[in-house]
């Protein structure tokens, strides 16, 4: 399965066939738990992701965040980096602050 995300990068998204990767017998037992259906397991944490790593969304956002509040302190209004980002004044206003926040944290 293949999603696009908001920038317009396509993301796959598939399915492993249990009966490639796992022993017949393992099947057996999880069959008497959940049979034919969909089965989702968890990646260890050691393993884990954090949202929007793989992707990359993470990182756009976060850049996409600086340029708004360097615009900001530039002088252009709330109100115009609303539109042009089209985000509401409220989201403006809180990147704003946390972008401020790790601006104070970092020096």
């Amino acid at each position: 399965m293949i999603i696009v995300n908001w920038k317009g990068a396509k993301i796959i998204v598939g399915y492993i066939k249990a009966c490639d990767v796992l022993p017949d017998d393992l099947i057996s037992w999880i069959q008497e738990y959940i049979d034919g259906e969909y089965l989702y397991i968890p990646r260890k944490k050691e393993n884990k992701k954090s949202w929007g790593e793989i992707s990359g969304v993470k990182k756009d956002l976060s850049i996409r965040n600086r340029e708004i509040y360097l615009k900001y302190k530039s002088g252009i209004a709330i109100s115009n980096l609303a539109e042009d980002y089209y985000l509401s004044e409220k989201t403006i206003r809180k990147i704003i602050s946390m972008e401020r926040h790790k601006s104070k944290v970092h020096k």
